[in-house]
Order: structure tokens, then C-alpha cells, then sequence
């Protein structure tokens, strides 16, 4: 069959062929209908990931959308190795599927599965928010943010802020939901003031200096409890975080990803997000590309439109 294939470590996928999967007693088939890149998957792909496999060659890709030997919709996570999702047909553990809404078209499906856990799980089973709190998601101009703002929204939040470096998108954000929108250079001079009102939950997507920054007024905004959630680290990986913040304050510091969401919890996420998009506009921008073109697509895409490759 017919797979986007990494050989080595530091190789990008390439289009060719691999053995057909054999379905066993904990496994199922499934047959790939769409397969979004993401950055996760790239992570994956290139072994930077902490996830990532050591075993060569594999097939890339993370998560998917198809259908069972029945015919039955699906979505699917494929975490283990060699079996990823970009390909005619793969082997996914029956507890990593989740049945697809009637209504939802798998392509979209598969573009905003990942995205839209993110935030979900964040919110959900990390932060646990509760009707009205207040949101601010930093980093909210990318795919994943944008999707955190409906998402909050979704669950009940009672104002959204959001941050970001592109002004015209945070400007239709406000559209989506967002009740204050930022850019990171408005975000210091702002944040005295927005921590007084009271800020509950911060869901971080950047990590770096609007983190800290972010941060640093939590404490100096007095005994709230802030919980701040990262999830991201387009800014960079490091920051210097000194020991008071976390001594001297209720800031409550904590992360979402593989490893802080049980494998249960973050199928029980998607189901619920897939589901609550179903009825709701949880839609992204993106763009179709056939598998076979993986590896003139693989780093084409950006924040801010999905590459889902089609089978």
C-alpha cells in the first residue's frame, strides 16, 4: 500500500510503499480518508518530538479520519509505531477511535481534531473551568488559539481576551467570540488592569517573554488564583521564571500534552469536541493536498491554514 514514509532520523516523509497492516485482537483496520499536518506530527516525524519513535522506517502522521471495515466513520489516533495515519490503510488500537458525527465532514474532521484538543483538554480536564470565568489565551492568531477562543466560548467562559502579533486577526476574532483582543506589544501596559478585573484561567500558546510577562502580573495582582495552563512554545522554548512567582502568589503553573492527559482522557476530549462540532462552527481554514504530494506539501504549511492530505 501506498504511505508517507520516514527512513531515518532527520529525513523528511517521502511517498512510497509499505506493508499492508494486520489487524489482531486489540487492534483494528482502518482505511485513511484525511490526515492533517500538524506541528506535533512534524515534531514526531523529524524525532525531536518526546514522544517520537526510534524505529525505522515508519509511517508518519498522528491522527485521521477514515473508516472501518463496516463502513463506519471514524476517527482515529495512531501514536504507535510503525503505524502513523498517512496512509491507504493502518493499524489503530480499538480504544484510539472515536465515531464521527453523521453530519461532520471527515476532512474538516481531521483539520481541526488536534487543534481543537488542545484547547479542550486544556480547559477541561487541566484547568477545569467553570461558567463565567474569565479566559485569556495567549497566542490566539494561529489555528490552535483561534479554536481555543470558540471553544471557551463554547464552554461557558464569560470573557475571552485574546493575544497575538496579527492585528487583523484578532480583529475577527472578536467575531468568534473574544471580548478583548491584544497584541503582544498592547499586552504589558494592559495587564495591571486586566488583573485587577480578575483573570482565571490563562491557556499559553507562545511560552517566552508574554508568558512571563503574563505571569509576573499574576503575582503582582495579589492572592487570585491564576491557573496557567502551557500549551505551546511558538516563542521559544526557555524562559527565567524566579522561585518567588510561584512562593509568593495562588499562580497555579501546569501544562497540557501527551503525558499530562491520560490516553482515555484525550479520546473522551476529542469525541466531546468533534461532537459539540457538529452543532457549532469549529471550522478552520485549510487546504486539501493529495498524500502522494507529501513531500513537496510537508513544509508548506503555516498557523493559520491546515494542510490535510486526502487519500
Amino acid at each position: 500500500m501506498k504511505a508517507a514514509i520516514v527512513s531515518a532520523a532527520g529525513e523528511q516523509p517521502v511517498y512510497g510503499d509499505f506493508p499492508e497492516p494486520q489487524a489482531d485482537e486489540q487492534h483494528v483496520i482502518v482505511s485513511v480518508k484525511a490526515a492533517a499536518v500538524s506541528q506535533l506530527a512534524k515534531a514526531r516525524a523529524s524525532g525531536k518530538h518526546y514522544s517520537a519513535t526510534t524505529h525505522y522506517p515508519f509511517i508518519t502522521g498522528i491522527d485521521g479520519t477514515g473508516t472501518l471495515s463496516n463502513g463506519d466513520p471514524v476517527y482515529f489516533l495512531a501514536f504507535d509505531a510503525p503505524w502513523g495515519s498517512m496512509a491507504e490503510r493502518t493499524l489503530v488500537p480499538a480504544a484510539a477511535i472515536v465515531p464521527l458525527p453523521a453530519s461532520l465532514d471527515p476532512v474538516l474532521a481531521a483539520a481541526i481534531a488536534n487543534p481543537g484538543m488542545s484547547s479542550w483538554a486544556a480547559l477541561t480536564r487541566r484547568a477545569q473551568l467553570q461558567p463565567g470565568e474569565t479566559v485569556l489565551i495567549n497566542g490566539a492568531t494561529g489555528t490552535s488559539g483561534g479554536l481555543a477562543v470558540r471553544t471557551a466560548r463554547h464552554l461557558g467562559a464569560g470573557k475571552i481576551i485574546a493575544t497575538g502579533r496579527n492585528r487583523e486577526v484578532l480583529d475577527q476574532l472578536r467575531a468568534q467570540g473574544a471580548d478583548i483582543t491584544l497584541t503582544l506589544d498592547e499586552l504589558p501596559g494592559a495587564l495591571p488592569a486586566l488583573m485587577k478585573e480578575g483573570i482565571d484561567i490563562v491557556l499559553d500558546y507562545l511560552w517566552g517573554q508574554s508568558a512571563l510577562d503574563i505571569m509576573q502580573a499574576a503575582v503582582a495582582g495579589g492572592e487570585k488564583v491564576v491557573r496557567f495552563v502551557q500549551i505551546g512554545s511558538l516563542s521559544g522554548q526557555e524562559i527565567t521564571l524566579h522561585s518567588k512567582l510561584l512562593r509568593s502568589s495562588g499562580l497555579t503553573l501546569m501544562g497540557s500534552g501527551l503525558g499530562s492527559v491520560s490516553d482515555a482522557d484525550l479520546i473522551a476530549c476529542i469525541s466531546e469536541m468533534l461532537n459539540a462540532a457538529a452543532e457549532s462552527d469549529f471550522s478552520v481554514a485549510f487546504q486539501m493536498r493529495p498524500l502522494s504530494e507529501v513531500a513537496q506539501a510537508w513544509q508548506e504549511d503555516d498557523s493559520r491554514s491546515r494542510t490535510v492530505f486526502t487519500l
